[in-house]
């Protein structure tokens, strides 16, 4: 009975977080209406997750986020010091193909997903078998050093995490 209320608990949750979040006032309406948002946002999506994705280790969850956002905080930086003290002729821009051992699409999405969010890479392009991932990076003195910290950083927590 639960469930078919709240086939997607986190989801429900996460919407009246985000709700409150741009509202940025909290009252008993405002809470009453995300909760409204929360339940009813899943239900009507629901059909279309049938199968959706387990998370296996709320621990490296927490790992993973605190690692993605020093990297963030790392990368703005680093790409500050480059825009301003490295000349174009210096910069060795690239493209990197990363190897997935990624299965999932959820898993996957988040390891594009946080290749974009941190500053001086983004992800571009996934193979059509989806076994790789085409990533730009702004410097690049060593793309193999990248494409191992992706893996090592990011790649290993999201397979603990979602297979």
């Amino acid at each position: 009975m639960m469930s078919r209320i709240l086939p997607h608990p986190l989801l429900t949750l996460l919407l009246v977080v985000v709700w409150q979040m741009l509202v940025n006032y909290i009252s008993l309406g405002t809470l009453v209406f995300g909760l409204i948002l929360g339940i009813i946002i899943p239900l009507v999506t629901a059909p279309y997750w049938p199968d959706r994705a387990r998370l296996k280790s709320p621990a490296m969850i927490v790992e993973f986020l605190l690692v993605v956002l020093w990297d963030i905080v790392v990368a703005n930086l680093v790409v500050a010091r480059t825009i301003l003290f490295t000349r174009n002729k210096d910069m060795r821009p690239t493209w990197i193909t990363v190897p997935l051992d990624l299965k999932t699409p959820e898993a996957i999405t988040v390891l594009a997903g946080t290749i974009t969010m941190t500053p001086g890479t983004v992800s571009s392009d996934i193979s059509a078998d989806g076994r790789s991932l085409l990533v730009h990076c702004l410097d690049a003195p060593d793309p193999d050093a990248v494409r191992n910290d992706i893996k090592q950083r990011y790649e290993r927590r999201l397979k603990e995490i979602f297979e």
